[in-house]
């Protein structure tokens, strides 16, 4: 299928890895040209060289932390031809109420939650201007099925379901369609290192992690780029009268696997 995305402009945050990293590939398949954004530049350079020589597309990067202010304005003038935005640059950590202290809650605030509403907002007024565009919220499963244990990205991730349901449901009349995906687990380093750090805890040995796996639909988590597919066909015209939803990708966890 043609997602008639070739020669669109896509930004991308947290492209240096994982989901965002899977995503890049994706759009770069499909000939879009790149401006891919994260804080490790050394990453951020062999991705889109790669990129650049498997696809013939190009693709610029941006060092940039979306916690800082003015890092966040220069990406939004660099992104000012863009025709798609992939926010996606987040770490929130696990952790129950009384060991998520206000300190630790705000740093995982400003990159995941602000740092997407920031960006968002200078990027719609640009698209808006522009005469349109689409921007793609990676969001997290955890918004719609809380976690106690994950108290700080349950409640952050339900934030950012609202802000992308508020504003993609008005969006159509800038002619901006607004949409999110709620990953469940899927395979990238940090669920890896995640797991490995339990199997170390609770078996002593930290190559058994794959055995938490197995309780997963299919017995596995999401590949990355079954996440990143999906954020190329939101973006194209293939989905274009779909602004203000949430799509969930959890192999039917949510809805009451196991």
């Amino acid at each position: 299928m043609d997602l008639h995305l070739r020669g669109k402009r896509v930004l991308i945050t947290g492209a240096s890895k994982g989901i965002g990293a899977a995503a890049a590939e994706a759009f770069a398949e499909e000939g879009a040209h790149l401006l891919l954004a994260a804080r490790n530049g050394e990453q951020l350079e062999a991705l889109a060289d790669r990129l650049r020589s498997a696809h013939q597309i190009d693709a610029a990067t941006s060092i940039v932390d979306l916690r800082n202010a003015e890092d966040l304005a220069r990406l939004a003038r660099e992104a000012a031809d863009m025709d798609v935005l992939v926010n996606n640059a987040g770490d929130i950590p696990g952790g129950s109420i009384d060991k998520i202290d206000e300190a630790i809650w705000r740093h995982a605030w400003e990159l995941k939650v602000f740092g997407y509403i920031n960006l968002t907002r200078q990027i719609y007024a640009q698209m808006k201007a522009r005469g349109g565009g689409v921007i793609v919220n990676d969001i997290g499963a955890a918004g719609e099925k809380f976690d106690a244990n994950y108290i700080c990205g349950s409640a952050g991730n339900a934030a950012l379901m609202a802000f992308t349901r508020a504003l993609g449901g008005k969006s159509l009349a800038d002619n901006v369609r607004v949409v999110g995906i709620n990953p469940g687990p899927v395979g990238t380093d940090r669920h890896v290192t995640l797991l490995k750090t339990r199997a170390k805890h609770q078996f002593g040995d930290e190559n058994r992690y794959k055995e938490f796996q197995k309780s997963l639909p299919l017995s596995r988590p999401a590949h990355p780029r079954e996440i990143g597919d999906l954020m190329a066909f939101l973006a194209s015209d293939r989905a274009g009268y779909t602004s203000g939803v949430i799509y969930t990708v959890d192999g039917g966890i949510s809805a009451g696997w196991g």
